[in-house]
């Protein structure tokens, strides 16, 4: 009998001839990431030194942990690093609570078109940049043009000057991250339910289902590896402030900082008044070591209750 030809293994070289477009699209993310990622890896390095930009990487004065002390014993690492951690929870329980819902209503619209037209005027904010959002923001909250204060005052109230009063803020932030990354993760979770299995509704319905309980025991529960996932990653984030948004919304206005000052533009502010680069990196190295933690710990914790929703 004739011995049966031996099956050629699929290789990582294979499958670049069977996708050469889509490796070749792939060469400007892969040199962004090497170049900007990984080349850039030895510099941490300068968090534990007096860095020089005359001696170099491997010439300047090692000092230890004394830029790591120079942030932690001020008086605003307390304030930056929990006005930070507030911040970010907030964006992240109210981005994903509000994207879902919008997300499942919208899907159970059957009107095509307007499922269209809500789909991209929810999007339409996202392309929107901060400096944009900071204009549309003073139209409405501004001391003396602001909508809001017309509309107080109509009612026989005081107008607020909003960009003096810090016990606002964070639910202006809120409301300004929502509103500008409600629709990318929107449509994220409307590319999900559309690939959810039509015949478990058709199953649900005979056995005589409504629309609440087939959003409630079954798109939710199926919507939830995504949400788990997404969360999992906004995690790793969640010691970064988004400093082009408070940048952007509040500037450098002193009276704010209680409740808008975050790492990221303390970090600036340091860098800008001392031009210590040292100091810049410890405190990024910082939040780079606690944002591994928080998503190793919350993957962690998610693959043993919900592991469909781990990331690895």
């Amino acid at each position: 009998m004739p011995t049966k030809m031996k099956k050629k293994k699929y290789t990582f070289f294979t499958d670049i001839r069977r996708n050469k477009v889509a490796y070749v699209m792939l060469i400007p993310a892969v040199l962004y990431t090497v170049f900007f990622g990984y080349c850039t890896l030895p510099y941490m390095l300068i968090a534990f030194q007096k860095f020089s930009y005359k001696t170099g990487l491997f010439g300047s004065e090692w000092v230890g942990l004394k830029n790591f002390r120079f942030f932690f014993g001020s008086q605003d690492a307390l304030r930056v690093i929990s006005n930070t951690l507030k911040l970010n929870l907030l964006f992240i329980v109210c981005t994903i609570a509000i994207s879902v819902t919008l997300a499942i209503m919208i899907n159970e619209i059957r009107n095509k078109y307007f499922k269209k037209v809500a789909q991209s005027t929810y999007l339409l904010p996202y392309f929107l940049s901060w400096v944009i959002v900071n204009y549309i923001l003073y139209g409405i909250i501004g001391n003396k043009y602001g909508m809001l204060n017309h509309i107080i005052e109509f009612f026989g109230g005081t107008p607020i000057n909003f960009y003096n009063a810090p016990e606002y803020w964070t639910i202006i932030l809120v409301i300004a991250k929502v509103w500008k990354d409600l629709g990318m993760n929107m449509v994220i979770y409307l590319a999900t339910l559309v690939g959810f299995d039509e015949e478990l509704y058709d199953v649900a319905a005979v056995s005589g289902a409504t629309r609440w309980q087939m959003c409630w025991k079954i798109t939710l529960p199926m919507l939830m590896p995504t949400v788990l996932m997404l969360g999992i990653i906004s995690i790793g984030k969640i010691f970064y402030g988004d400093f082009g948004m408070i940048y952007a919304l509040v500037g450098d206005n002193g009276i704010l900082y209680n409740a808008t000052d975050v790492i990221d533009t303390y970090v600036f502010r340091t860098l800008r008044s001392t031009g210590n680069p040292s100091q810049s990196m410890a405190i990024s190295l910082f939040q780079a070591i606690m944002g591994f933690i928080c998503v190793w710990g919350a993957n962690y914790i998610t693959k043993k209750k919900f592991q469909e929703g781990a990331l690895f």
